[in-house]
């Protein structure tokens, strides 16, 4: 199947005579000036109709679901009792991301960076040494798997979580690049440099190097061009990972089973019934996903393999659920945006739930501040100060490291980055820091201008161990936080002494091609940290539906 992106209704022709002709005579509702009106200052009423479908993606109209578990915790973690929430439309990929998809994204970042930053190119390559055991060949897949053709349409594997970000922050400026460059507005460059490539961020800002071919009409007679804005809609929201409400909400696929307002089966597992096996007439007794059927049976027996797959399958394979999703019960499991806690389901939000908010802020020049607001935008110049990774490269000269083949030993990332005051000395694991992005810091009640002391809704930034590992649901919170002289000896969650988790260990979802059956179920939860990767564990991006949640005309 071929992944269509639906054609943007709008075309910088159609942009420009609706905003000189039809629009003209429009006049606000609540004052009576008229929009577009030069003779009033210029105020403009840009055309819209909807948000378009992004490439890969398909629309999951939202709605009320039982979230969790559906059937007995074989695991007995239970950590995913049951609860009803309700979640926005939003959009997800069709697939999981491709090994071919993703050496679209080595190939650019090589390309862009590879000659002055080498270090964000080895930043972005997969761990191809998941595929070692220690008493199996799998050598093979070490060598082959990422990059021969194929295996070009398999999931691509061994991206941790913070390698995912980064391909979703990659995939949102490459779009909304090629979106500018369909209407007109921006030259194409084939060969882009980390001084001139297109970032959202940074052209929204106005910190973008590059230069537009051509800008929209304006109706300020002072100026009489612009750049594009957010009010014009033209620009897709960001790429991003999906959260775990949202995969597990679209993974059910429970809209195929909806008469009414009124939801007539639940599911075990994205399809209807109790077993694995299709039930249709067409394919009766076929397996639906690719799973581990049995002890020692990865793919069955020649001659009739029943998920025909040793390891991964392609990522268009097998029957696709009710939202036209492929594979979302085996295959690879797949990254959630969430932070793990055992409890995340019965204290979120009951509207849209997700553990991980960290709120943050674009990074202002103090010294360009005027009244306390309206500071300069900051974009990263310099990129990474300080990296390291693990993996072999041919003739490199890196940190020093020279020879025919040598080995960059620590796979640990680390970023010297500067705090909101200035001062070089704040240490962020795992952060990019890449040139010509838009830098942000975490709001802190430090920085007037955050107005943190006026909030009703939050009161800090970082709200990971909101009600599960912070100071209030910790045996000692009678003490207070002033008691604390070191939090990691008395906090809920001692990593690597008394649990695995911490603020590091994000979700994922799903079962895999070396799965049993149980973790076919949506509503299964297993984490990892943000850091590791597995042969197991893939992603797909997802997108926010802005506007109606189901579309034009309804």
């Amino acid at each position: 199947m071929n992944i269509k992106w639906i054609k943007n209704p709008r075309s910088l022709a159609f942009i420009m005579a609706a905003i000189l002709v039809s629009c003209s005579q429009e006049r606000s509702p609540v004052t009576g000036w008229a929009y577009n009106d030069p003779t009033n200052g210029g105020f403009e009423k840009p055309p819209y109709e909807e948000q378009e479908t992004g490439p890969g993606l398909v629309l999951i109209e939202g709605g009320t679901f039982s979230m969790g578990r559906t059937e007995t915790d074989v695991t007995y973690e239970w950590n995913n009792v049951a609860r009803r929430v309700t979640i926005s439309s939003f959009y997800m990929d069709e697939t999981e991301v491709s090994n071919f998809s993703y050496l679209e994204y080595l190939f650019w970042t090589s390309r862009v960076f590879g000659p002055t930053f080498p270090d964000i190119y080895y930043k972005a390559l997969p761990d191809t040494l998941v595929w070692r055991e220690k008493l199996a060949y799998n050598e093979p897949f070490v060598e082959y798997y990422l990059r021969h053709p194929a295996y070009r349409d398999y999931p691509v594997v061994g991206v941790n979580w913070l390698q995912a970000n980064d391909f979703c922050a990659w995939r949102t400026d490459r779009v909304n690049e090629f979106i500018l460059i369909r209407e007109g507005l921006l030259e194409h460059v084939p060969s882009p440099s980390d001084q001139d490539y297109f970032s959202t961020e940074a052209y929204l800002s106005g910190k973008w190097q590059g230069q537009l071919k051509q800008k929209l009409p304006s109706f300020d007679e002072q100026n009489p061009e612009r750049d594009v804005r957010m009010e014009d809609g033209i620009f897709l929201p960001k790429y991003r990972l999906p959260t775990e409400a949202e995969w597990e909400y679209a993974a059910y696929g429970l809209i195929g089973n909806t008469i009414g307002e009124r939801i007539t089966d639940r599911r075990i597992y994205p399809w209807n019934g109790h077993g694995v096996r299709n039930a249709t007439d067409k394919y009766m007794g076929q397996i639906n996903a690719n799973f581990v059927r049995g002890a020692g049976d990865y793919m069955g027996t020649a001659g009739f393999l029943n998920d025909n797959a040793d390891v991964t399958a392609p990522v268009y394979s097998y029957w696709p659920n009710d939202y036209g999703l492929y594979n979302m019960s085996g295959n690879v499991a797949e990254w959630v945006m969430d932070v793990y806690r055992p409890n995340t389901l019965q204290d979120a939000d009951e509207f849209r739930p997700f553990r991980g908010n960290v709120f943050t802020t674009q990074k202002r020049d103090s010294t360009t501040l005027i009244g306390g607001l309206g500071g300069e935008i900051l974009t990263n110049v310099d990129g990474p100060v300080y990296q390291k990774f693990k993996h072999k490269v041919n003739n490199p000269t890196i940190h020093g490291v020279s020879g025919e083949t040598a080995e960059v030993t620590d796979s640990v990332l680390t970023i010297m980055t500067n705090d909101i005051n200035g001062n070089n000395n704040a240490t962020q694991e795992g952060k990019s820091d890449i040139p010509g992005r838009v830098q942000w810091r975490e709001v802190s009640s430090a920085v007037s201008t955050d107005n943190l002391d006026e909030r009703r809704n939050y009161k800090a930034a970082d709200y990971i161990n909101y009600m599960d590992g912070d100071v209030n649901s910790s045996i000692f919170y009678e003490q207070g936080e002033d008691a604390y002289t070191d939090k990691s000896d008395k906090m809920m969650y001692e990593y690597a002494k008394t649990s695995l988790v911490n603020d590091k260990s994000r979700v994922y979802k799903g079962g895999s091609w070396r799965d049993r059956a149980y973790f076919l179920n949506p509503g299964v939860r297993r984490f990892l940290d943000q850091r590791q990767a597995t042969a197991a564990l893939g992603f797909r991006c997802a997108m926010t539906r802005v506007g109606s949640p189901v579309g034009l005309g309804k």
